[in-house]
């Protein structure tokens, strides 16, 4: 059994991405190819954005909106502690201050009342300057944006949505890369829309911004290539990747409806026993990992690995206790989500392709482990 089957998906369309590949190839176009305009435009298309610039990967899709909007020493960034270090490396790799606020208990994704008293902290410590929030789609669910740009506008924040795991996803008929001021996503082959290698897209409707970012991309170019205009790096998205993820973006609604109904089956299976994810009101999770929480998660997780189910803890540890990040300021209120999730969260297999069998097979054995458990405790 797979954790995520990519296998499945390339043998669905695997004649479609054999001749894509075999056109790159052919043309020998391999650095800024048709390839990756005509896939900018389709998943601008898709998400309902007016810009898309594509990059190397997700890291760097974080990491130049900032170097674009001139974040750097001095300035905070409010970033969650629960998620992958990237988007707090990206703060720092900028010479700003990763200052980390606590998540919600339901949603994961950045806790209001902790954003704000991480923002008040700030300014009335006066040593840095409040510029930017980076809140992260996680797992999939778009965060509180009506909150959140709410408070940016308050406050003449940047907000530069973190949506690596999120491409597919939806809130309020917006598709999610279409929130904040600008967007990065990762095309890590794990995620919902995911290339054979590394790659990444930043999204805005802001022409100027989008300028400034492909610029920042290559080397930051003016006119040509060799006219700088300002200190760039080396970030483009291979044109043979570009083509690969053409063919995924085609499949990708079809995808999400089917993550749909793993994500359902595994809620109306398991809600009783475990606590479970769900897409809240007006929302649609991409479903990236689909996550349950339960005191017995250690004992769980062996008894799976026994039965030969995989599983994956996501994130062992806040970033605020990591040894590269636990210098950083924090939210005055507490990271006590942050620090519980990672004794109690287990993501189970999540893919378009899990058919009813197998996951009937990681739900039977899931409450078969529990509900032994609570026998036990119970006599």
């Amino acid at each position: 059994m797979q954790f995520i089957d990519l296998g499945a998906q390339r043998a669905r369309i695997q004649d479609r991405l054999k001749a894509a590949m075999d056109r790159v190839v052919e043309e020998g176009r391999y650095i800024l190819g048709p390839q990756v305009a005509e896939f900018e435009a389709k998943l601008a298309d898709y998400v309902g954005v007016k810009h898309v610039v594509a990059c190397a990967n997700g890291t760097d899709a974080l990491l130049l909106p900032l170097y674009a909007s001139g974040v750097g020493p001095g300035d905070a960034v409010f970033v969650p502690s629960f998620t992958f270090a990237a988007t707090a490396e990206v703060v720092a790799l900028a010479k700003a201050e990763p200052i980390f606020v606590d998540v919600d208990a339901k949603t994961y994704n950045i806790d209001i009342e902790s954003l704000e008293a991480a923002i008040a902290m700030v300014k009335a410590e006066g040593r840095l300057k409040p510029k930017a929030i980076i809140p992260v789609d996680l797992f999939g669910l778009a965060a509180d944006y009506d909150a959140i740009m709410a408070i940016a506008k308050r406050e003449n924040l940047l907000v530069i949505e973190d949506a690596a795991q999120s491409i597919g996803g939806t809130a309020d008929n917006a598709k999610c890369g279409a929130f904040g001021h600008v967007a990065g996503t990762s095309f890590y082959p794990a995620k919902p829309l995911g290339c054979y290698g590394d790659g990444g897209a930043m999204f805005t409707n802001d022409a100027a911004l989008a300028e400034k970012l492909r610029s920042f991309a290559f080397h930051g170019k003016g006119e040509t290539q060799y006219d700088n205009v300002h200190v760039g790096i080396n970030s483009r998205l291979d044109t043979l990747q570009a083509a690969i993820l053409i063919e995924k973006l085609a499949i990708l609604e079809d995808e999400m409806v089917a993550r749909q109904k793993v994500a359902a089956r595994y809620a109306e299976s398991l809600g009783d026993i475990v606590t479970v994810a769900r897409n809240l009101d007006g929302t649609r999770s991409a479903w990236a990992q689909y996550a349950i929480e339960t005191p017995k998660r250690d004992g769980l997780k062996a008894h799976l690995q026994e039965k030969g189910i995989p599983s994956v803890i996501y994130y062992v540890k806040p970033l605020h206790e990591q040894v590269a990040y636990r210098h950083f300021p924090r939210t005055p209120t507490g990271l006590a989500v942050s620090e519980g999730l990672p004794k109690r969260i287990l993501c189970l297999p999540m893919h378009p392709y899990l058919n009813e069998a197998d996951q009937d097979r990681i739900i039977e054995t899931i409450r078969n482990y529990i509900g032994s458990n609570s026998a036990q405790a119970a006599e």
